[in-house]
């Protein structure tokens, strides 16, 4: 399983005389738990149905426009809507696919601790009327984030009667310590929540309701693809397409690997064993990389090693 460095791409993938027209998948994966083991449980499969993968490591944007040159196979990780912005002129424009959305239950909005919304605070606009408990305080993570931004926007405009509010941007790491300590001591906090992710596990979240649609409604993760590579790949695409992950199992992944520092592969390796029925699905119809054996047969094999 290769792995490339931040901005460089894999040479170009020789002919071989199998299903496809490569037996060789390039993905790219920006520094997100989530998509680094979900790419990793795709390499794992695909691996051991005898092809070869690499991965990029890079920003979401530098990933995406790899996908554009063809530098780039596939990428797993495009938040819609997101990054609708970016992503929409480029499906417009015939210079990629958005192949299939692999987490169709995702979700970016603000979030409370369990006590909180059981004290009645279940809205986005149920949150002024209570803000001394908040401290008038919203945290967020990086700076120029788009969630931060669409907080900031509300703060602006005085949407949900938000103007009085502070966005607190911080690390996404400084986001979630301040978040453990408030809940630890039973204290009001609100802040940026998203799942998948390993928050959904360690603690009790809920999403508040967003009536004004500032978040811009469901979110989901998509896989984005180079047409030239699906159209010449058809056996590697129909994993691609099939390949979907509720948020509960991506978020315990994330939790395995980046709260609980287990290795992306130990991560991968042992879930596609305990979880064959699943993998079954993705692998509906789809050979080995040279056309001459079920893909399920060869991965159940292949794990038993």
């Amino acid at each position: 399983m290769a792995v490339l460095a931040l901005g460089l791409a894999a040479g170009p993938a020789q002919a071989q005389t199998g299903a496809d027209s490569t037996q060789t998948v390039r993905f790219a994966s920006a520094p997100w738990p989530g998509v680094t083991v979900k790419t990793t449980v795709a390499q794992t499969v695909l691996e051991a149905i005898g092809y070869e993968t690499d991965l990029t490591n890079a920003s979401w944007t530098i990933a995406l426009q790899g996908v554009v040159r063809g530098d780039i196979d596939a990428d797993l990780g495009i938040w819609m809507p997101t990054q609708k912005s970016t992503v929409q002129p480029l499906v417009d424009a015939g210079k990629i696919d958005l192949l299939v959305k692999n987490v169709p239950d995702a979700q970016y909005d603000l979030v409370v601790p369990g006590y909180v919304w059981d004290a009645g605070i279940h809205s986005i606009g149920d949150l002024n009327a209570r803000a001394e408990r908040f401290d008038h305080r919203i945290y967020g993570i990086e700076a120029g984030n788009d969630g931060n931004q669409i907080v900031q926007n509300a703060i602006d405009d005085n949407v949900y009667d938000l103007g009085d509010w502070d966005l607190r941007a911080s690390s996404t790491a400084a986001m979630l310590a301040e978040a453990g300590r408030a809940i630890d001591d039973k204290r009001w906090i609100v802040f940026l929540g998203w799942k998948p992710h390993w928050m959904n596990i360690k603690y009790d979240l809920r999403y508040l309701e967003d009536p004004k649609e500032i978040w811009g409604g469901g979110s989901s993760v998509w896989t984005a693809i180079n047409p030239a590579y699906a159209k010449a790949n058809p056996n590697a695409t129909r994993f691609l397409e099939q390949m979907i992950v509720p948020s509960k199992i991506q978020s315990q992944w994330i939790y395995d690997y980046g709260y609980d520092k287990q290795s992306a592969d130990d991560v991968a390796r042992r879930w596609i064993t305990g979880h064959m029925d699943r993998v079954a699905q993705w692998l509906d119809g789809v050979t080995t990389a040279d056309g001459k054996t079920q893909a399920l047969a060869a991965l159940k094999k292949a794990m038993a090693e």
